[in-house]
């Protein structure tokens, strides 16, 4: 390919350069249903009308008017001292209702000139009913007006169903990154058992998944050829605001990434990380404003490289902060790296973050193991020394 100038960033500044590429994108507005959870409110929330609007029964039974025993009225019609009429939980309480008794409460029986009437049962409780007893009154939850949810909440189904509860169909929230997964590498196969020379696909059935757990919504994926036509095709083909490919970030013959951004005029703002795994990833910005990041083939890498430059874009793209790292105890001594940073699968073994075997970068069960990853510096660590880590979306 052209020898282009690069320029490889240090993982902090990788990361960094990540998040400050890209800023909020515009706020939706979307209709009230299930996949409004988990999105970031960018609106408040007011009750349309007092909740609830009418006075309801908290219980089957009877609304009542006065002492008992009660002769019955009409359901819906207006209560005098000494009446009842039976009542549905949720139903409008009657003008002139006392109280609501429940119907374990309550008896139908006959007084001394024949009338059908209603008295307390043997199950009522002393003092039964009480003012305003199982009587839902109006607006005791919510009035008019009333603020019910504050902007910046990442929406939880109970606060979906105060939503509804306030009258709303339709919310705003903050923008969501979209985003086109393009898959490389001819030696790839998509099922059963590969040959001697193919491998087996493992970023279809599982990094969408991890995309829309990111906070993004995954608009299609497709496997290209290791092709510079196709690769550019496929590029300039997708309106996402964010293209992923995976495979193809080497400098080989059969590596096409960089020459189809090279083709595309495309801006490099990270142009190979000093880390491992994951070093060759990359992340540049085509001429209409969307993102391409380029993940290494090897999965343990893609991952790395994932976590280094698409967490942070994704969050400056979602208008969130930069996701920040924790200290930890090294569970082991590393020696000095030359080459840069180290990210390491760790699990926790007795307050230690121990990291796992099998992660080179072209394996994964390490990572399947782990509860987060150790950013090593190049000058390596001592055992029990503390260091900065991230945890696993998953974990």
């Amino acid at each position: 390919m052209p020898e282009v100038h690069r320029i490889r960033h240090s993982w902090a500044q990788a990361r960094s350069a990540a998040f400050d590429a890209g800023t909020s994108l515009p706020d939706e507005t979307i209709s009230l249903s299930p996949a409004a959870v988990g999105r970031k409110l960018a609106a408040p929330i007011f009750a349309q009308q007092d909740i609830p609007y009418f006075a309801s029964s908290a219980m089957d039974g009877w609304a009542v008017s006065g002492s008992g025993p009660w002769i019955f009225a009409e359901p819906g019609q207006r209560l005098h001292p000494g009446q009842a009429s039976a009542i549905l939980t949720g139903g409008i309480v009657p003008a002139g209702a006392r109280a609501v008794l429940r119907s374990e409460s309550g008896e139908e029986a006959v007084d001394d000139e024949g009338l059908p009437v209603l008295r307390l049962s043997g199950d009522a409780k002393p003092g039964e009913p009480r003012a305003a007893q199982h009587i839902r009154q109006h607006g005791q939850e919510a009035a008019e007006g009333e603020l019910l949810l504050k902007p910046g909440l990442i929406l939880n189904p109970a606060q979906i169903a105060v939503i509804a509860l306030a009258g709303l169909d339709r919310i705003t929230v903050a923008g969501r990154p979209t985003v086109q997964l393009l898959f490389t590498g001819d030696e790839v196969v998509d099922a059963g058992i590969p040959l001697p020379g193919k491998v087996r696909d493992v970023f279809a059935p599982q990094l969408a998944a991890v995309f829309t757990a990111g906070k993004a919504r995954v608009l299609g994926q497709a496997r290209i050829q290791d092709d510079l036509e196709q690769t550019v095709t496929s590029i300039e083909a997708s309106n996402a605001e964010l293209v992923i490919t995976t495979g193809g970030t080497g400098f080989s013959a059969a590596d096409h990434v960089r020459r189809a951004l090279v083709r595309l005029d495309a801006e490099l703002i990270v142009d190979g990380i000093a880390m491992r795994p994951g070093g060759t990833s990359l992340l540049a910005r085509l001429t209409d404003g969307r993102f391409l990041i380029g993940l290494p083939g090897n999965p343990l890498a893609a991952f790395m490289g994932y976590f280094t430059l698409a967490t942070p874009l994704l969050a400056a793209l979602s208008g969130e902060k930069l996701p920040s790292t924790k200290e930890v105890a090294s569970g082991s001594a590393q020696e000095a790296f030359t080459h840069g940073t180290r990210l390491m699968p760790y699990r926790d073994l007795f307050g230690l973050a121990s990291p796992v075997g099998k992660s080179d970068s072209a394996m994964l069960r390490g990572l399947a193991e782990a509860a987060g990853v150790l950013i090593v510096p190049p000058h390596g660590l001592k055992l029990g020394e503390k260091v900065e880590s991230f945890e696993l979306p998953w974990s």
